[in-house]
């Protein structure tokens, strides 16, 4: 026999890779899920680091801690997940603020808040969410922008520890995550509330992923509905039939509940999240839904708040089908034709005559759709203008609504979240003002009588006001996001999107191109040309040199399948994320954006 032959093959050398020392963490706000330990990179020096940088407003962050779980308990002895709270909204560099966010939506590992933005410009991360790896010895080996990119980092992961196995580098055992004790209340951040016929109030537990029947005085509980069938509940709506809609957020599905039978019932959704590419409409049962957040009842089908793909949807219950009613998915404030209008994460809907009100939470505003399906905006400007003032609607400010709520008189009340207010807007006279201040996060509002009830989601409770006759005055406020703007000169902009399929994967061109880019820009005018769509993930921009400063949004998508010729169903994943970027357009600024989906700049 050749000995050649008997030969064991050897293992494969492993790839080789961009190697970037990592910046240290650092956050003003400290630590939590540390046991009040501080950490710092070399006391997670011998682990896999995947740092998550998110922000709680933000529902495709959310997305991705969903993504991340399976992996955090698979790897729990070589895998540290840290994430770095890095806050768009006022409201969210409140340190309680992050507090509450890691334990309403179950952060089960270290997170650092950054209320200054300190780490997130270390890293020069540019979008909600990224994940950057790091590898045993602390260098930076990728950075992944957007959701779905579980099974590449799930992969590299396998090679780290593989390879710093082999070469004695990987330390195994427990990581540095800390419980925090659990807090005994009725309710845990509570997201919406419904008047029941009984007049009793039902309740999405959203953090006990249950419901909960309040009787009449809003305190005592009844009863408690549905443990085990929902994941963070959300938006509630009565139906004609007596029946209440659920919004189950995390499991992309409605499902109803019967207050008389107690039957739970799934009524739309496959329990899969739409991904671009995905139908938007057939049998109910059959099509994909993503992170449904509220729903309201109005011209004889249920309206979908669909938060997670920028859009409204309907359910139509005599045909048992689904489809997109307005919204392109694109993220922003864009009014007109439902089919061309953009939205961003709504969050909250209420039905009054011929409007169905709309509270569009990362845009900060209160919109409109009417009874032939247009669009309108009442209050709000974009997604980086938020506050809290009063006056004329043109130029209020609202900070992430979720809620709203409609009144007897033609107004409606507004559920301003992150300014922990209620708002009324009157269409009559187009003026906003200040119902009441110090709730703690109210996420929504339900008329009874002369008085309302506001579910105080920080405070895990119902509130019960009377509605005043005169608005409270307080101290106009206006803000602008922290990030800092992007320097570009002016003319010839390249934009690259910079995308590597991860190791095993290649583009799946089979049925066409598998990229997608689109480029817009707030004002229009700041782009001569190089907006619109297109299939390669770079683009060529001319940038008016008469615009100083801007808004570039950019939106891209990358479909990867496995590479084996010999596999007839290979797995394939959808990468996508959304970018706004603001910039300044000045002399001295960079003529290329490089913008990263996944991989690596090589800075060319």
């Amino acid at each position: 026999m050749n000995d050649a032959a008997s030969a064991p093959t050897p293992a494969p050398a492993p790839r080789r890779r961009a190697r970037v020392r990592a910046p240290e963490l650092v956050g003003k706000g400290g630590w939590l899920n540390t046991g009040g330990k501080e950490l710092t990179l070399a006391d997670l020096r011998g682990k896999c680091v995947i740092v998550d940088f998110w922000t709680f407003c933000c529902i495709n962050c959310l997305h991705v801690l969903d993504e991340l779980r399976e992996l955090e308990e698979k790897h729990r002895d070589t895998v540290v997940i840290v994430g770095v709270h890095s806050p768009k909204f006022v409201h969210e560099a409140e340190h309680q603020a992050v507090v509450d966010a890691v334990e309403r939506y179950e952060v089960q590992h270290p997170v650092l808040d950054d209320p200054e933005l300190a780490t997130w410009k270390q890293y020069a991360v540019r979008a909600w969410p990224t994940l950057v790896v790091i590898d045993p010895e602390g260098y930076v080996v990728a950075q992944h922008a957007g959701e779905g990119h579980a099974n590449a980092i799930r992969t590299l992961v396998e090679e780290l520890e593989a390879e710093h196995e082999a070469k004695g580098t990987l330390r195994r055992g427990d990581g540095p995550y800390v419980p925090p004790e659990p807090v005994a209340t009725d309710l845990r951040f509570p997201g919406k509330a419904v008047l029941l016929p009984s007049g009793n109030f039902l309740v999405s537990d959203t953090t006990r992923h249950q419901l909960v029947e309040l009787a009449a005085d809003g305190e005592s509980v009844v009863r408690r509905i549905g443990e085990g069938e929902f994941r963070e509940p959300q938006g509630l709506a009565l139906l004609p039939d007596g029946k209440v809609v659920v919004a189950d957020t995390v499991h992309h599905a409605l499902r109803t509940y019967d207050p008389r039978s107690g039957a739970i019932e799934l009524l739309a959704g496959t329990g899969k999240q739409w991904w671009q590419g995905s139908p938007t409409s057939g049998p109910a049962l059959d099509v994909d839904l993503s992170s449904p957040w509220d729903v309201a009842w109005w011209q004889g089908k249920v309206w979908i708040a669909m938060a997670g793909v920028h859009q409204l949807w309907t359910y139509d219950p005599e045909a048992k089908t689904v489809q997109v009613a307005a919204g392109t998915t694109n993220e922003g404030l864009v009014d007109g034709p439902a089919a061309e209008a953009w939205f961003a994460q709504p969050s909250g809907l209420a039905a009054a005559g011929d409007r169905l009100w709309i509270a569009d939470s990362e845009t900060s505003a209160l919109r409109w759709v009417d009874a032939d399906g247009a669009v309108h905006t009442a209050v709000g400007t974009g997604l980086f203008d938020f506050g809290h003032r009063d006056g004329a609607a043109d130029q209020a400010l609202l900070q992430h609504p979720l809620g709203v709520t409609a009144l007897p008189d033609g107004s409606v009340a507004v559920s301003d979240t992150y300014n922990h207010a209620l708002r009324r807007f009157d269409p009559a006279t187009g003026e906003v003002t200040t119902l009441a201040t110090d709730l703690r996060e109210p996420s929504d509002a339900v008329l009874v009588g002369d008085e309302i009830v506001v579910v105080e989601s920080a405070r895990h409770r119902l509130t019960r006001l009377r509605l005043p006759e005169e608005a409270v005055q307080v101290e106009s406020v206006a803000h602008r996001t922290q990030r800092e703007a992007t320097e570009v000169a002016p003319g010839r902009l390249r934009l690259d999107v910079v995308f590597q399929a991860p190791t095993g994967q290649k583009l799946d061109e089979r049925y066409g191109p598998s990229t997608r880019l689109l480029v817009s820009s707030t004002p229009p005018e700041l782009l001569l040309s190089g907006e619109g769509t297109g299939t390669d993930l770079f683009r060529e921009l001319d940038l008016n040199p008469d615009v100083t400063e801007g808004v570039l949004h950019v939106s891209a998508m990358a479909a990867s399948c496995d590479d084996d010729p010999a596999n007839e169903y290979p797995a394939c994943h959808v990468h996508q994320q959304d970018w706004g970027v603001p910039v300044r357009v000045t002399a001295e600024g960079s003529s290329r954006l490089p913008l990263i989906l996944a991989g690596m700049d090589d800075g060319r």
